[in-house]
Order: structure tokens, then sequence, then C-alpha cells
């Protein structure tokens, strides 16, 4: 390992650890794969097939799980873009997302929307809370 891809590991071993998470071969490899090139967007099969082309050895049911862990921990976030498709985002700053359904590319965009003052426009039922707001603009091509 050459020192910047051993820095780069220890990098990736504490940004698991200080997101509560204990730093295994899968998870620092796949970590270093979705964290090593910007922000970005990916499908867990879209990072199966990369993992599998840098010659990681992981199962397409673990990279769900992982995947689902490092959304739950707060290190991706999970943008739903219908009921059978998600992307999960390297960017979990306060973004919006504009999503062509004839490409099923996704895109990182800056509104100006401000989410408080959407939620407070919702009459949120007694007993419940407001965890986040997502806003995902589709496109398609006009007929």
């Amino acid at each position: 390992m050459s020192e910047l891809n051993e820095h780069q590991h220890h990098d990736i071993v504490g940004r698991l650890r200080d997101a509560g998470l204990r730093p295994t071969r899968q998870r620092v490899a796949l970590a270093d794969l979705l964290f090593s090139q910007g922000d970005r967007h990916v499908t867990a099969e879209s990072l199966y097939d990369e993992a599998l082309g840098q010659g990681v050895r992981v199962s397409l049911a673990t990279i769900y799980n992982t995947l689902n862990q490092f959304t739950t921990s707060g290190l991706l976030r999970e943008v739903v873009v219908d009921s059978g498709k998600s992307y999960f985002d390297t960017n979990t700053g306060a973004h919006q997302h504009v999503f062509n359904e004839d490409t099923g590319d996704i895109e990182d965009v800056q509104l100006s929307l401000d989410a408080d003052e959407l939620a407070s426009r919702i009459s949120v039922p007694a007993g419940h809370e407001i965890t986040g707001v997502d806003v995902v603009v589709r496109l398609r091509r006009s007929s």
C-alpha cells in the first residue's frame, strides 16, 4: 500500500468509526469506491458492478446491506426516484435533485427552497414529526 493509499485507508476507517460502524474489509473497500471520486450517485447494481470490476469480492446482498447501513449512519443519502429505484448520494448536504426518466441520470441542483418553510405548510398529525423534506424534479422527453 502506498503512503497515499495508507492515508486514504486511515481516513476511511476513521469515517466509518465516526459513523458508529465497524470498519470491516468489505465496508472499507465499498467506502473507498463510494467516497474517493467526489460527490456522486450510485445504485446498488452500479456499485456492485464497479466493485467486481475493481476486484472487490462482494455479493449484491452485501452491497444493499452496506448502502442501507451507510444511509442510516448518515454517510449517504437515499434518493428514491420511484417505488423500485433508489440512488445513494455521497453528498449529504442540503440540496435537491433532477432525475431524467428517459436516461436514468440524476444530478444535484441547488434550488431556492427553504425546507423549513415547506415543512411548516404541512399539517402534521398529533404525535408525528417531519423527519425530512426531499425534492426530486423528474424530467422526460415531451411527446
